[in-house]
């Protein structure tokens, strides 16, 4: 089962005219494993996710990939033992949440999952990418120190179900952001005990080194966990 970012991503996560999910998928298949990918919620119905003021993870994220893999066990095709659920990004964040939930998936998979908040990685990704070319104007600085703004309200006590949209990040709606704040990933992953694969890219700019080494501290000294991060040429 496949599970992806935290954009609303198809199920091949295309970005321009690449396609890696469906790279990964037909790779896969190559091997004999039957995937299952299928878009998001906040990309098949952006309009209804849009509008809906308690929208959290578990209703964009989670609770899809809870019955992607009820779906697949009751396939002929597929061993319902050896079903594996792989998150990538916000999905590979929230896969401790998905394994407390779906007790029959035997074992999972984290592609540049982060341990970080979401709001400190959206504020770090600005300050990358404002920066990429050498210089920063006067209307990139501005966008970036907003960015900056809306995500110390997140982390204030300031943020409640009346705060207004336009003050947090992306105008995501409150609930989102409450919900996120209750969520500790590192804690949650330390209870885990199925097969996890955590892997990681020592370029990525988006899902940093960072993330992969709290993955390191909250799962250290479990025999059941595989950390391989890999740096591209």
């Amino acid at each position: 089962v496949y599970d992806t970012g935290s954009c609303p991503n198809d199920r091949d996560d295309t970005i321009g005219t690449n396609k890696p999910f469906r790279d990964l998928a037909q790779g896969l298949a190559t091997r004999g494993v039957a995937v299952l990918r299928y878009e998001k919620r906040t990309k098949q119905h952006q309009m209804l996710m849009a509008l809906n003021p308690k929208l959290t993870v578990q209703e964009e994220t989670i609770d899809d990939a809870v019955a992607a893999v009820d779906l697949l066990r009751k396939r002929s095709e597929v061993d319902p033992e050896r079903v594996f659920v792989i998150g990538h990004s916000l999905g590979a964040m929230l896969v401790p949440a998905i394994a407390q939930q779906q007790p029959n998936a035997c074992g999972f998979v984290c592609l540049a999952g982060n341990t970080r908040p979401l709001h400190t990685l959206i504020a770090e990704q600005t300050k990358y990418l404002v920066g990429a070319d050498g210089q920063v104007t006067p209307e990139e600085q501005a966008h970036q120190e907003k960015i900056l703004q809306q995500g110390a309200l997140v982390d204030s006590d300031k943020l409640t179900e009346k705060t207004p949209r336009g003050d947090l990040p992306f105008a995501i709606p409150q609930a989102y952001w409450l919900h996120l704040k209750k969520y500790d990933v590192t804690s949650s992953a330390a209870g885990m005990t199925r097969p996890l694969m955590v892997l990681q890219g020592e370029r990525d700019y988006q899902v940093t080194m960072k993330d992969f080494a709290g993955w390191k501290q909250a799962l250290a000294g479990k025999k059941t966990v595989l950390f391989l991060s890999l740096i591209h040429i």
